[in-house]
């Protein structure tokens, strides 16, 4: 790797077809003035959102003064014998330090779930030795909200002060900045929206706490910040952004990512959300992919509608591929989607149809009897029952239901599996990622519920209109109540569900729901049914 850090690698069809479009982004001066922080970027209607959105291009810098307060509390924990950090972070808040950790080897409870029995496995952990980030930008992020108070309660049992336990990252003015019942508060950049805010607060506090080396990340960011600012066409983030405007102009509208030997663990599901949330609006977008590897369905063997990304070294099959560590990527990739949107016609720093399937839950949740009478079966195949969406029978077998769900899939489509189950007890469930890509010949998305709605949820409701959902839900042995909130978590997952279910459905996109009433046999039932849908 050059002394720039970071490497982007086209195939030559690809770099030919970005061609046009690097060379009107470095006539433009792009780069230069993105790195200015120049909010007529995108156009007159997106110029007051970006205006407040710009402060990543310089995080490499600004964000330094965080090295030294991070490892001050850390090493105050570590004295008091806290030594466990759990964190509590939806979308941007959660990602980007979970790569960071996990790259790193150093251990992070995430929750950015509502899943009773995962919070129950956090809950479980030696509470004399944890620490709870409670992350959200907004400060009142209804997951993290929940997590908060089941935590504060539990310390509280536990004979612990929650006001020594709890440390608080979230914007100035939001309610979380006014806690009483924290350690300490993190204020994080306004000026940063959630998934470009990998070297603020929001990534560097749980992950320095956790015992990665956040200045590292930062130098890495430094080390390619000129190369990225710089209006030339070996300038890496606008080459990246080429081919994506390139690729998705040709009709590959999809980018499929894999690792390929990158040395980062779970880059893709950061950039999942990065991708998806910045650019899937007003009917267009680039639709994000994550795979387990090269070899997996629907990498090498892409149709005309995917472009394969391998993170690392190029792999079979590949046109793009992106080599640097991770500090370097962060800074990037996010240039490159930036500039991705601006050649897409679209706001990159907006998410307007997030807003829609939260206030779907928040009414389900308000009228209970609603959500129970939601909840009745079309269909019961063994330990799963079946809520169809409209043009579906939900007759005969399970395999039978299943296959005429798929075949509403459009030519070019997509299928997103969304699973509302724990993503440790319930990991299997990604398995039918790969089984459904290669029985349908689609590309097939996976994600963990509610995690996906601060991500690829923006891109289900505003980019391309040609996906068709598989939601699964289960019955949970043991719920949770949330403190001084008139629900459990069990009911705020089910009407998270059923709220984003809404939603599609109002947008005309085939919805199909499957609910395990015993999740280990309800998921073995299913899986059966996938592998039967070629016979």
């Amino acid at each position: 790797m050059s002394a720039q850090q970071i490497g982007i690698t086209l195939d030559p069809a690809l770099e030919a077809a970005a061609a046009p479009r690097l060379n009107a982004l470095v006539s433009d001066g792009v780069a230069g003035r993105l790195a200015a922080q120049d909010s007529t970027l995108w156009g007159p209607a997106a110029e007051a959102e970006a205006s407040i959105r710009l402060a990543w291009t310089t995080l490499h810098r600004t964000s330094r003064p965080l090295i030294g307060e991070i490892e001050a509390l850390r090493n105050e924990l570590r004295s008091e014998g806290v030594d466990r950090v759990v964190l509590a972070g939806m979308g941007g808040s959660s990602l980007a330090p979970e790569v960071i950790t996990a790259t790193e080897g150093v251990p992070l409870t995430v929750l950015d779930t509502t899943d009773p029995a995962q919070v129950a496995d956090a809950l479980a952990g030696d509470l004399d030795r944890t620490v709870l980030v409670v992350s959200s930008k907004s400060g009142t992020t209804v997951e993290t909200d929940s997590h908060r108070r089941v935590f504060a309660a539990a310390f509280e049992e536990e004979g612990i002060d929650p006001a020594r336990r709890i440390v608080v990252v979230t914007d100035p003015g939001s309610p979380l900045a006014e806690l009483d019942q924290c350690r300490k508060v993190f204020l994080a950049d306004p000026h940063v929206g959630g998934r470009y805010s990998a070297l603020t607060a929001f990534g560097l506090v749980p992950a320095g706490l956790a015992g990665a080396d956040v200045a590292r990340l930062l130098d890495q960011a430094t080390l390619v910040a000129d190369t990225v600012a710089a209006d030339t066409r070996d300038n890496p983030a606008l080459r990246l952004g080429a081919a994506f405007g390139a690729a998705h102009d040709d009709g590959a509208e999809k980018l499929v990512l894999a690792d390929t030997g990158s040395g980062i663990t779970g880059f893709g599901d950061w950039a999942e959300q990065l991708i998806a949330e910045s650019t899937g609006k007003q009917g267009t977008g680039l639709l994000p992919v994550v795979v387990d590897g090269p070899d997996a369905p629907g990498f090498g063997d892409t149709g005309k509608d995917a472009t394969p990304v391998a993170i690392g070294p190029s792999a079979g099959g590949a046109r793009i591929a992106a080599e640097g560590p991770l500090g370097a990527q962060f800074l990037v990739w996010e240039t490159a989607v930036a500039v991705a949107g601006r050649l897409l016609g679209i706001d990159p720093f907006d998410q307007p149809d997030v807003e829609a399937a939260k206030k779907a839950a928040r009414s389900l949740l308000d009228d209970p009897d609603t959500l129970g009478a939601t909840s009745a079966p079309a269909a019961v195949a063994g330990a799963v029952e079946v809520h169809a969406s409209a043009g579906t029978s939900a007759e005969g077998s399970l395999t039978d239901i299943l296959r005429e769900f798929t075949d509403t899939l459009p030519e070019g489509g997509y299928l997103a599996v969304q699973a509302y189950l724990d993503r440790l007890d319930d990991a299997s469930a990604a398995l039918l990622r790969p089984e459904l890509a290669k029985r349908t010949g689609t590309q097939t998305t996976f994600g963990w519920g509610p995690r996906f709605l601060h991500s690829t949820g923006q891109y289900h409701k505003g980019g391309h209109q040609n996906g068709v959902f598989l939601q699964l839900t289960g019955a949970s042995e043991e719920d949770l109540q949330v403190p001084d909130r008139p629900y459990t978590l069990g009911t705020l997952q089910l009407a998270q569900a059923l709220g984003d279910a809404q939603v599609l459905a109002e947008h005309g996109r085939p919805v199909l729901r499957l609910h395990l009433t015993d999740r280990a046999a309800g998921l073995a039932e299913v899986m059966r049914a996938v592998q039967e849908l070629d016979r």
